[in-house]
């Protein structure tokens, strides 16, 4: 290491809630060995490189320190599994002489930074990755290389010849590759009037360009797979048609991403699969849009959008899956830049992901965007472990995260869940099945089959709406399932924890009877530290109540396009969730990222014993910006004896004011003196506000979506919406009781209450036995 007389000093800011963090250090919960190291970049150059040293001493003698790098990029995955112990680290930023930043040994670099130590306990998954040097060795220079190997196509040859039925061929051919043969082009899809987006038009681009995916990747597979020069013609033709549309047109990342995303995954299928059928001329045509496509999303990604640096950027994060793997994959060995940002892509894979959630496996923006987001994030490092043998299933985030919809979006729950969500008021997603089947492929979990084999019977024929078509190919996705995962039998889930507390995105879900759907209770809560950003709403402490296949405390509404004045005014508000406002004034909700990101709560305790499970949330920074005058706002959720619910909210403030209880159904609400009651189909639910520290509330109801244009729900059915309101007070209590009921017998009988000094006492009679809780009045 070259030495210099005076160190430049270093640059380390400080870490704030959307950047990433400095870690790891004593305060850091290790789970993989190696540990992955991150730090707040340096300085904002793009072509600024790291030094990273690890020592067994404080000191970093050198007999005790290995020094990694020049480093791209301020993240970084060892390659190599470290003993367990006590570490030490440090960076500093490279000093590049010239144009040669890549021997360590011989380059200047600025003083050390700040040393962390780490302990790195025995026992933890082991997910080294590959360096970059030797990352892609062995990998083949023949084509095709996503999804099959030319061995790999000619294994499934076999297996469709061999019966073609059980393998998911003749499906395939039937619904996703004959109806493209003789089927008219695409059309490059126009711009909008005036440029200016229009949801309908917009989400019409990218199905087209969805089709034109479809088209190319589908005849080109049964066309090599079968040796049939018809379907290897009409896929050229598909092909070169989409080659032709302007890379800087409507269809390019800045104008329509989503759009973007699809055409370059088709050119990168087809010029994988149909290489040897192209003319020269063809092939450098095909490869030179296929590069600019994938050049306009690796300079968002890696340089405008920076998501190693500022990781909350939803679409960025996954073109990473959608477009750069696959790409660079088809171009890896012939376009250098190709595998610099495979790289880039493969590292953030493995350090970095996923920022919405951690070990728990949870996804803060909700489980459409889960769904959404393993779709793609599967099927790339499925392509990875197929072609370079690198295996980030192993990962224990890609290991736990099946559990995320499973208990947060049970197949038979309907409008139970938080976030944006463009299948709202629809059954589970078929794609979350197919998602979660393939984890179950990858993880052995019985309970994760159980849940596809229940989504599938339960979502028949919706494989044609826009949600689903525009997005992926269900038959393609059979097709490469049966051929490459094990097939694993499900198991209901039977004893599944009666509660579930992600800790990593403060969501908490309580269950009772899972696997029968009819007698199945499910409350789920969440108070989170991702506030409202991206597409988490203002919903902290909020909750939502099914059973007994019934929608009861629900999350109401309607998905008309994101951005529309149903997302804007009542799908991200606080008031349309089953929460608190505070003097008319919910949680903030708007479009400043900063206070969106400061809007967090927490959940201080989660726990379950035999006939109790308990959760409590702090929700007080979600109202910091729009009601300064509050100093506290906690609720406390008690499920008692596997039947009824008991809610406690803690209000506290500077001065007097009103708080309004909100509540809301998919069924008509009725209303008498302080209790309410829903009658569903199939369930039903009483609702009492059995104490209110200030006095009885005001009770009403309505079936209007405040602030929503009424043309945009108008012939939809309606919903409902109770507000109970407190007077005027700096200090609220307000104690509520739900019970949840089959419609052929309420299960529940009497209560009372006795307010004593040392706290709130709730009497519950039910089948002769009274149960008692006291409720700590400090909250």
């Amino acid at each position: 290491m070259k030495q210099t007389s005076a160190r430049k000093p270093l640059y380390q800011p400080v870490s704030g809630p959307f950047h990433v963090d400095y870690a790891p250090d004593e305060g850091t919960v290790l789970n993989e060995n190696p540990p992955r190291f991150t730090w707040m970049p340096a300085q904002q150059e793009d072509d600024a490189a790291y030094l990273l040293q690890l020592s067994t001493a404080p000191t970093f003698e050198e007999s005790t320190t290995r020094t990694m790098g020049p480093l791209a990029f301020n993240f970084y995955t060892p390659g190599e599994v470290f003993e367990a112990g006590e570490y030490y680290w440090r960076y500093a930023l490279v000093l590049a002489e010239g144009d040669s930043v890549t021997d360590s040994d011989s380059l200047q670099h600025t003083a050390w930074s700040q040393t962390r130590r780490f302990t790195l306990p025995a026992g933890l998954a082991e997910t080294p990755l590959p360096d970059r040097l030797n990352r892609y060795e062995g990998t083949s220079l023949e084509h095709p290389r996503l999804w099959l190997s030319p061995s790999g196509m000619e294994e499934l040859a076999r297996d469709v010849a061999s019966d073609a039925s059980s393998c998911g061929w003749n499906q395939f051919m039937a619904n996703s590759v004959n109806p493209w043969i003789d089927a008219p082009l695409v059309a490059e899809p126009s711009p909008y009037p005036n440029n200016q987006r229009v949801a309908k038009l917009w989400r019409q681009m990218y199905i087209d360009c969805q089709e034109v995916l479809y088209a190319i990747r589908h005849l080109s597979i049964a066309g090599r797979v079968l040796h049939d020069e018809q379907l290897l013609g009409a896929a050229k033709r598909w092909l070169l048609h989409a080659a032709g549309w302007d890379t800087e047109g409507t269809t390019s990342r800045d104008y329509n991403d989503e759009a973007a995303f699809r055409i370059a995954a088709a050119l990168a299928w087809g010029y994988d699969w149909l290489g040897d059928k192209l003319t020269e001329e063809e092939r450098e045509m095909v490869k030179g849009k296929l590069l600019r496509r994938t050049e306009q999303v690796a300079q968002h990604v890696i340089i405008r959008s920076k998501i190693h640096h500022v990781p909350y950027d939803s679409h960025a994060v996954r073109s990473l899956s959608s477009v750069l793997v696959p790409c660079c994959l088809a171009l890896l060995h012939e376009e250098e830049c190709a595998k610099e940002w495979l790289d880039y892509a493969v590292e953030y894979f493995s350090c970095l992901y996923s920022p919405w959630g951690g070990i728990d496996g949870g996804w803060a923006e909700g489980p459409m965007y889960w769904t959404t987001g393993m779709a793609y994030v599967t099927e790339a490092i499925h392509l990875l472990r197929n072609y370079t043998g690198i295996d980030l299933y192993r990962r224990p985030f890609f290991q736990s995260t099946g559990d995320f919809p499973l208990y947060v979006y049970p197949p038979d729950a309907m409008r139970a869940s938080f976030g944006d969500q463009s299948t709202l008021g629809e059954p589970v997603n078929l794609k979350t099945g197919y998602n979660i089947r393939q984890l179950a492929g990858v993880t052995g979990n019985r309970w994760y089959q159980w849940y596809y084999e229940r989504v599938k019977s339960n979502d028949p024929g919706t494989e044609g709406m826009f949600y689903n078509y525009g997005w992926w190919d269900f038959n393609f996705d059979e097709l490469v399932y049966r051929h490459d995962f094990p097939q694993i039998g499900g198991e209901p889930p039977i004893g599944i924890e009666p509660l579930k507390w992600f800790r990593d995105v403060g969501w908490v879900a309580m269950h009772h009877q899972m696997e029968d759907p009819d007698n199945h209770i499910m409350l789920l809560t969440k108070s989170s530290r991702y506030g409202s950003i991206s597409h988490s709403h203002a919903d902290q402490n909020s909750f939502t109540l099914h059973a007994f296949g019934e929608p009861l405390a629900a999350d109401t509404g309607y998905y008309i396009a994101h951005g529309s004045s149903f997302h804007r005014n009542w799908r991200r508000q606080t008031r349309s969730k089953n929460n608190i406002l505070i003097g008319g004034a919910g949680q903030y909700a708007e479009n400043n990222k900063v206070y969106n990101m400061a809007a967090t709560g927490r959940i201080e305790e989660a726990y379950s014993e035999p006939g109790l499970s308990y959760v409590r949330a702090d929700a007080t920074a979600a109202y910091a910006h729009t009601v300064p005058h509050l100093q506290r706002i906690v609720r406390e959720i008690y499920f008692l004896q596997s039947s009824y619910f008991v809610i406690v909210d803690s209000i506290d403030l500077t001065r007097a004011d009103s708080v309004q209880w909100l509540f809301h159904a998919v069924h008509p609400l009725r209303i008498k003196g302080q209790t309410f009651r829903i009658n569903g189909t199939k369930a039903g639910l009483d609702g009492s506000f059995i104490y209110s520290s200030s006095g009885e509330l005001t009770l009403s109801s309505t079936d209007r979506f405040e602030g929503v244009d009424p043309t945009e729900y108008d012939g939809l059915p309606k919903h409902y919406h109770l507000t109970a309101e407190t007077r005027q007070a700096v200090s609220h209590r307000i104690v509520t009781l739900l019970v949840p009921y089959r419609m052929e017998q309420p299960k529940y009988v009497p209560y009372f209450i006795d307010d004593q000094d040392h706290g709130l006492h709730l009497y519950f009679t039910e089948a002769g036995i009274t149960q008692k809780i006291e409720v700590n009045k400090a909250y």
